[in-house]
């Protein structure tokens, strides 16, 4: 069975996307065969096809926050059928045996996973992302978007969602706490909007007020400037039970750790481009937490898209078409996005 599919698609990184026709690989007795209808793109699709962090296979398609509909299955597939909504995130495979992937970390896995895109697959092949119209996956690493929850706000939740939820679920994020959201981009607004939901105290700190209404309008009670305080560490020491950093810029962990309470926890979920210093006094004095947070596995994000519908909770976002995922790159590097382009995979016919 031959899967054909239009995929956007770069020769190198100075190359411009192209429109171009791949073909699948041919479905295996397991695996979901999936019509693409939404893509988000996500910073890490970007640094990846620039080849920022080295490694790049290419000609490359790239998209790992993927929404659609199940157009074929494999004879041995038991959790989905022709029709059902499903969705893709940043893992397509793992080895399923090794203790993380028995305890449904299958992003940790210690063999070594399949990623979406730019990783070698169970045959040798790299494998190519959601920029497409088509996707063939084995249906352990598929996921059901529920009801009530459209494709276009579905998809960024596959990556951006997930990010942001499973830090917010592991330290168990509750009514009356107060959390602080660094940052108030694709990641960021999905951590407002999750953290209110939990209950919690929400705390946009931003380096400007210029998106205070939207903050407020995704369910922030207050939002906090540093750039407009030049004691604001100091002003607010001690504020914080929990703080989720989604920075993507440098940034001194020090100053950010003033900000939690005794015991407090910060987890980081930004990747910046160069090493952040720390002083140990910033962790021991208090007894604080510094953690970090990759995703989360495969039974999580089911969780997580589940929590969504039934608080009505999706990805604010901007359609495109396939013609203007260059000049949205351009964009999203620029900060001029809220808050995540969202590819509409219809327009391959265009």
């Amino acid at each position: 069975m031959s899967i054909k599919s239009k995929v956007l698609q770069k020769e190198s990184p100075e190359a411009p996307f192209k429109v171009v026709e791949i073909e699948r690989r041919d479905p295996r007795e397991d695996d979901v065969v999936i019509d693409i209808k939404a893509a988000g793109i996500c910073h890490s699709d970007i640094h990846t096809i620039q080849n920022e962090w080295g490694e790049a296979h290419f000609p490359l398609t790239v998209g790992h926050e993927i929404a659609g509909v199940v157009e074929a299955v494999g004879d041995k597939v038991t959790k989905f059928k022709v029709g059902d909504r499903v969705g893709v995130g940043c893992l397509v495979n793992s080895c399923g045996e090794c203790e993380q992937c028995r305890n449904g970390q299958e992003q940790n896995c210690l063999n070594g996973n399949v990623g979406t895109y730019n990783s070698e697959d169970v045959d040798g092949t790299i494998t190519q992302g959601g920029y497409a119209q088509k996707v063939v996956v084995n249906e352990g690493f598929v996921s059901t978007i529920p009801e009530g929850i459209d494709f276009d706000e579905a998809a960024p939740l596959l990556c951006a969602g997930i990010t942001t939820y499973s830090p917010l679920a592991r330290w168990q994020v509750k009514e009356g706490d107060k959390v602080a959201v660094v940052g108030l981009g694709g990641l960021g607004h999905m951590g407002v909007q999750i953290a209110a939901a939990k209950g919690a105290e929400v705390t946009v700190i931003s380096r400007s007020l210029r998106k205070e209404k939207e903050a407020y309008e995704l369910g922030a009670k207050h939002i906090l400037a540093t750039g407009e305080d030049e004691d604001f560490f100091a002003n607010h020491r001690g504020e914080f039970d929990v703080i989720l950093s989604t920075i993507s810029a440098q940034y001194s962990l020090d100053d950010y750790l003033q900000l939690l309470k005794p015991r407090g926890i910060m987890s980081v979920v930004g990747l910046p481009p160069e090493e952040l210093g720390i002083h140990m006094g910033s962790l021991v004095g208090g007894g604080k937490v510094l953690t970090g947070n990759n995703i989360g596995g495969i039974a999580e994000t089911q969780e997580m898209l589940d929590f969504c519908a039934e608080h009505g909770i999706g990805a604010v976002i901007e359609k495109i078409g396939v013609n203007d995922v260059d000049a949205a790159y351009e964009r999203v590097v620029a900060g001029d996005v809220k808050f995540r382009f969202v590819i509409d995979t219809a327009t391959f016919e265009d």
